[in-house]
């Protein structure tokens, strides 16, 4: 009975561990959701005076922004980007990570 549940255990954590791991984005569906990033943040992601640059930031860090946004925990001016992030899918918010992410500073 015992070597089962030392068996059991390791295949447990294993699963668990399987659950945690997130998809990656999708730099091409990204690119095809961009169109609203794109009326603040500009074609290449460069940013203006009034919005910061988001081309060739590290994907982990854009989505936690883009989350911390659609959740309301971080607010932006006039908090367009809860606007432009609320009705978005988890996996939507990572495809628009891993596009910004993708292009170069």
């Amino acid at each position: 009975m015992m070597k089962r549940k030392l068996m059991i255990a390791p295949a447990m954590l294993l699963l668990l561990m399987a659950v945690d791991v997130q998809a990656k984005g999708n730099i091409e569906r990204g690119a095809d959701l961009s169109f609203d990033c794109i009326e603040c943040h500009g074609m290449e992601g460069k940013g203006s005076f009034e919005t910061p640059a988001i081309a060739g930031l590290d994907e982990a860090y854009i989505i936690k922004q883009l989350r911390a946004f659609q959740s309301g925990q971080k607010k932006s001016m006039d908090d367009m980007m809860h606007t432009y992030t609320e009705d978005r899918s988890d996996q939507e918010l990572q495809d628009l990570a891993a596009f910004w992410a993708s292009k170069q500073k």
